[in-house]
C-alpha cells in the first residue's frame, strides 16, 4: 500500500468509521491493532521479512519490563543496546559489511519505532516513574499505522490520554469537516504539488548536463536549488496532514509537525517549526540533558553561553546522522549543526553589541526579518544537496559551474526567496484581515468548502489522467 495514495486514504477512512461504531476503549484499541497489523501485512508482503522488526520490538519491550521492575541502573545499557541494534539493522556504513544480515528484511517505520521505544525506556528509567506499559499498549503505541511510516513522533502519555480514555474526545460535524478538508489538502500537496515540483527539479538537473547557453545553465542551477525545499515540504507536510486528519477522525490527536517553517527568519526558529516532533524529541532527550550535565561541570559564566552553542551543534548533527547511514548524511548533519551554532553565536554577539532591547527592536525591522528569512531558505536549500544527492551527483552539480557563478546563484536564491516570501507573508496577512459579517472571509465555512472541493477535484483529475504514482514520501526512507 503506497503512502498518501487513494488506497491509504480509503483504508484510513474505513478504519475511522469502524473505530467510531463503539466508544469503548477496548473496541477502539482492537480496531487500531487490527488495522495496524493489516497495514503492516499489506506493506511488507512477506511475513518472514518482518522478523528483524519483531526482534527489535521484543528487545525494546524486554528492556522496558526490566526498568519497570526496578532495574533503573540498567537504563543506560538498555538505551545503548537499542541504539546499537537500530544502527546495525539500518546498516550504517561505518559498521563492517560482513556483520549485517544479508537477507532482505523490512525496515520501514523502524526509525520512528526507534524514537518511541527510546522515549519509553528513558521515561521508565527516571526516578519515581511508576507507569506500567502492558504489551498490548506497547504494540498499539509503536505500531500505530497513522504514525508508523513517517511520524509524527507522539509521546506515550499523549497517545494514552486519547486512545484509552473512557470518554473519547468529541467528534462533531464541524470537526469531521475540518479533518476531511485537511486530508484533501494533504493529498493535493503530496500527490499533485509535490509531483509538479519534483518534475521541475528533475528537468533542472537534466538541463545542467546539456550543452546549453551559460545563462540557461545558471537558471537551471537556480531552479535546482530553489525547488527541492518546496518539494520536500509539500511531500512531507502533505502526508502529515493526511495522517493527522485520519487519526483525529479516530478520536486520536497527533502532534503538529509543521508550523509555517518558511515564515521564520533564522535557522534556530526554522527547526522549531519544521519536523517539530523530531526537533522537540532531540531537545528533550539530547540537548537539555547534555546542557545540564555540562553546566554542572563547568561553572564559568563566560563559557556558559558557549555550552548552549555546543549542545545545539551536537543535537542537530544527530538530526543529520539519523536521516541516513552514509557519509552524505554525516556531512548534512555537520552543516545543520554548524548552521545552528553560527546562528546562536550571531545572536549572542548581537545581544552583546547592541543590548537585549535594541536587538529585539532590530528583530522587528521588516528588512532585517526579510533578509533573515531569505538567508534561512538559502542555507536550508544548500544543505539539502547532501540530503537528496550522493557525492558523485553533488560533485557533478558543483563542477558544472564556476565558483563565482555559484556565488551569484546563492546570492540570487537569498534575495529572491527574501522577496517572494516577504510578499507571501504580506499577502497572507492582507487576505486574513478581510472580514464579512465579523468573520474572516478566508476562513469562512463556505469558502473552505469551495476550496477543499476544488483541491479534491484537481487532485483526482490529475492523478487519474496521469495514471502514474506521485513521488514517494521522502521521509518514508528514514
Amino acid at each position: 500500500m503506497d503512502t498518501a495514495s487513494f488506497q491509504f486514504v480509503f483504508f484510513g477512512l474505513a478504519v475511522a468509521i469502524l473505530s467510531n461504531l463503539k466508544r469503548s476503549p477496548r473496541w477502539r484499541s482492537t480496531i487500531l491493532m487490527l488495522a495496524s497489523l493489516a497495514f503492516l501485512g499489506l506493506t511488507a508482503h512477506r511475513p518472514a521479512a518482518m522478523l528483524p522488526l519483531i526482534g527489535f520490538l521484543a528487545l525494546g519491550y524486554a528492556c522496558l519490563v526490566l526498568l519497570e521492575r526496578g532495574w533503573q541502573r540498567a537504563t543506560a545499557w538498555s538505551v545503548v543496546a537499542v541504539v546499537l541494534v537500530y544502527v546495525w539493522l539500518k546498516k550504517y556504513t561505518f559498521l563492517p559489511y560482513a556483520s549485517f544480515l544479508h537477507m532482505p528484511y523490512f525496515t520501514l517505520g523502524l526509525s520512528y519505532i526507534f524514537f518511541r521505544v527510546l522515549h519509553l525506556l528513558i521515561e521508565a528509567g527516571e526516578a519515581g516513574e511508576n507507569r506500567r506499559v502492558g504489551l498490548g499498549a506497547y504494540l498499539l503505541y509503536t505500531l500505530n499505522f497513522t504514525t508508523f511510516i513517517s511520524g509524527p513522533i507522539q509521546r506515550y502519555d499523549e497517545f494514552v490520554r486519547d486512545q484509552f480514555a473512557a470518554q473519547p474526545i468529541r467528534l462533531g460535524p464541524r470537526t469531521i469537516g475540518l479533518q476531511l478538508e485537511r486530508i484533501v489538502r494533504g493529498f493535493f500537496k503530496a500527490n499533485v504539488l509535490a509531483m509538479v515540483l519534483d518534475a521541475a527539479r528533475i528537468d533542472s538537473l537534466a538541463e545542467m548536463s546539456q550543452p546549453i547557453p551559460a545563462s540557461l545553465k545558471l537558471f537551471a542551477a537556480f531552479r535546482l536549488a530553489v525547488l527541492y525545499p518546496l518539494f520536500l515540504y509539500a511531500n512531507f507536510s502533505g502526508y502529515i496532514d493526511i495522517v493527522i486528519g485520519l487519526a483525529r477522525l479516530m478520536r486520536l490527536r497527533l502532534p503538529e509537525n509543521f508550523d509555517r517553517p518558511f515564515s521564520t527568519s533564522c535557522v534556530l526558529d526554522f527547526w522549531n517549526k519544521w519536523h517539530m516532533t523530531l526537533s522537540n524529541w532531540l531537545k528533550t532527550y539530547v540537548y537539555n540533558p547534555l546542557l545540564l550535565a555540562l553546566m554542572r561541570r563547568i561553572s564559568s559564566p563566560a563559557i556558559e553561553p558557549l555550552l548552549g552553542v555546543f549542545c545545539f551543534f551536537v543535537t542537530f548533527f544527530l538530526i543529520g546522522v539519523w536521516h541516513g547511514r552514509t557519509s552524505e548524511f554525516i556531512f548534512f548533519g555537520l552543516l545543520t549543526g554548524g548552521g545552528m551554532s553560527i546562528n546562536k553565536l550571531w545572536q549572542l554577539g548581537m545581544t552583546r553589541a547592541l543590548g537585549r532591547k535594541r536587538y529585539r527592536e532590530l528583530g522587528k525591522n521588516s528588512i532585517y526579518t526579510g533578509l533573515g528569512r531569505g538567508l534561512n531558505y538559502a542555507w536550508f536549500a544548500f544543505t539539502l544537496f547532501w540530503f537528496w544527492g550522493d557525492w558523485k551527483q553533488i560533485d557533478f552539480i558543483f563542477s558544472t559551474l564556476s565558483v563565482i557563478e555559484w556565488v551569484e546563484i546563492w546570492l540570487a536564491v537569498w534575495l529572491a526567496s527574501a522577496a517572494i516570501l516577504g510578499i507571501w507573508e504580506w499577502l497572507r496577512g492582507a487576505l486574513l484581515s478581510l472580514t464579512a459579517g465579523g468573520e474572516p472571509v478566508l476562513t469562512s465555512r463556505y469558502l473552505r468548502v469551495v476550496y477543499a472541493s476544488t483541491l479534491c477535484l484537481v487532485a483526482v483529475v490529475i492523478t487519474v489522467l496521469l495514471s502514474q504514482p506521485a513521488p514517494d514520501i521522502v521521509y518514508k526512507a528514514f
